[in-house]
């Protein structure tokens, strides 16, 4: 696999607070690659950096081969990167195809308002929302808000979608479904790097995973390499997500 996405020793700081420190990863092109850490750890800083909305203070940032470094996010997302955010905006008073057909509009490919909403159709019954198209935003549940946040960055046509913690506050079953929906995502090409706190939906989901703690890579690997790293363990005591961090999810 070819690298899709290169992060070159970059670095952000606060004022007295280094929150990412001189980290490196790569994301390859069809891979999903989980970012992991104890609260704190510098994760959301790390999506920040990527999608441009904090420069780095340090290092470079590399995708596709063009150098992104301190791109703001509407550049990055025309060049290819798209994100769904943790706490889910939509736009409320839109319908869910309005909704996607502006990230359509916003995303790489740049369309139109006509292939923008075809694009839109599309990625909504992909999604899981075909049967809502008209469906205000606003009126959706917490796990349907979910979902449109999936499909608003999706109908942007990425390469690479950076998923910011997409099975917060849903249930069991809610949780699995989503499982599915972003494995078929990764099936129709798009590279994912991910942060998630439900471990072994992470463990499931990640060809590789990078773990950080206080800004800085603390280890890299497959899941079970991950999951049997002493330093991780450690890294995580006190933390019931990692007891049963081995096990996988059927």
């Amino acid at each position: 696999m070819s690298a899709l996405l290169e992060v070159n020793n970059i670095s952000k700081r606060f004022g007295g607070l280094q929150a990412v420190d001189r980290l490196s990863l790569t994301v390859n092109e069809g891979e999903i690659l989980g970012l992991i850490g104890p609260n704190g750890a510098g994760k959301s800083t790390v999506f920040n950096l990527i999608n441009g909305v904090y420069p780095p203070d340090g290092g470079s940032i590399v995708f596709v081969g063009q150098d992104i470094t301190g791109g703001p996010p509407y550049r990055v997302a025309r060049q290819g990167i798209a994100r769904a955010h943790q706490i889910v905006q939509p736009l409320g008073g839109l319908s869910v195809l309005d909704n996607c057909t502006v990230g359509a509009c916003f995303g790489r490919q740049g369309l139109g308002l006509v292939p923008a909403r075809e694009v839109a159709r599309e990625v909504v019954d992909m999604i899981g929302l075909g049967d809502r198209p008209d469906m205000l935003a606003a009126s959706l549940t917490t796990a349907g808000k979910k979902r449109l946040e999936l499909a608003r960055a999706l109908s942007a046509r990425p390469r690479l979608l950076l998923l910011d913690e997409v099975l917060a506050g849903l249930n069991p079953t809610e949780t699995e479904g989503m499982i599915e929906t972003v494995h078929k995502i990764r099936d129709s090409g798009v590279a994912i790097l991910m942060i998630e706190h439900i471990m072994r939906a992470v463990m499931s989901l990640s060809d590789r995973i990078v773990v950080l703690n206080l800004g800085s890579k603390l280890a890299e690997g497959s899941p079970q390499q991950v999951a049997d790293n002493p330093e991780v363990i450690t890294a995580y005591l006190g933390d019931s997500k990692l007891l049963s961090v081995a096990e996988k999810p059927a």
